[in-house]
């Protein structure tokens, strides 16, 4: 068997339902026998789809890709809103969904293109004093979170059937889709969550050149190698 220390890359996860992005590392460690792998970009447990992942001395890679454009595919369910802004959460209020045409969502969705600010939702992992706001959430309680500064550079409507939505959406580094989701709810005037999402790119890296994690876990071992990217391959030479 190859030594554990010669696994060294990024390797492109599809990230399963109902997982966290770190039980994911975890798994790789699990299979890999090392412990020095890490992630470039969470994603919340009930997202799928493309997860960066550093092995070995790839992992000082992550200041390079954290930053990178992703795009999304999701589901936007309307005439609902819930604590989490996401499938999660607990209901908090149910409006009726007015009869919209296509062109009039796409003209609600054109106002989230380009640069702006947002505001984190209560439920995230952003830190605020050393405490991650969910915790803080949890408690019910809620403190003054300031906006971040993000762009959309597309936002696409795919189907409409109502109350859902089919979207495409790509975005820069801290967009919180399922705070897009809400506010458009909110725009319509019925409210929304995010009901579905799949990480599909991170700008050069693509879902169609990732491998399913149960798919990565049955690999042999003489397998993995060909799944890591070397590091040179993975970011510019000039940052490496």
């Amino acid at each position: 068997m190859s030594s554990a220390n010669s696994y060294e890359g990024v390797l492109l996860i599809d990230k399963p339902d109902g997982m966290t992005s770190h039980d994911v590392v975890d798994k790789v460690r699990h299979k890999l026998k090392m412990k020095r792998v890490g992630h470039a970009g969470t994603l919340d447990p009930n997202a799928t789809g493309l997860l960066i992942i550093l092995v070995g001395k790839a992992t000082k890679l992550s200041q390079f890709l954290m930053g990178l454009d992703k795009t999304y595919e999701g589901v936007i369910t309307f005439g609902v809103a819930t604590t989490t802004q996401d499938v999660e959460g607990e209901v908090v209020s149910e409006q009726p969904v007015p009869e919209l045409s296509e062109d009039q969502l796409k003209e609600a969705m054109q106002t989230f293109v380009g640069d702006q600010y947002q505001t984190p939702p209560m439920f995230s992992a952003k830190k605020i004093d050393g405490v991650a706001l969910y915790k803080l959430a949890r408690k019910g309680k809620t403190v003054e979170r300031e906006p971040r500064f993000i762009h959309i550079s597309s936002f696409t409507l795919d189907k409409w059937e109502t109350p859902d939505m089919e979207f495409t959406l790509s975005c820069s580094k801290g967009t919180y889709v399922r705070t897009v989701a809400n506010d458009l709810g909110e725009k319509l005037g019925c409210g929304g969550y995010l009901k579905e999402l799949r990480r599909t790119d991170i700008e050069r890296f693509h879902i169609e050149d990732s491998i399913e994690l149960e798919t990565f876990q049955d690999l042999p071992v003489e397998e993995i190698k060909g799944w890591l990217i070397p590091s040179y391959q993975a970011v510019p030479s000039n940052a490496i």
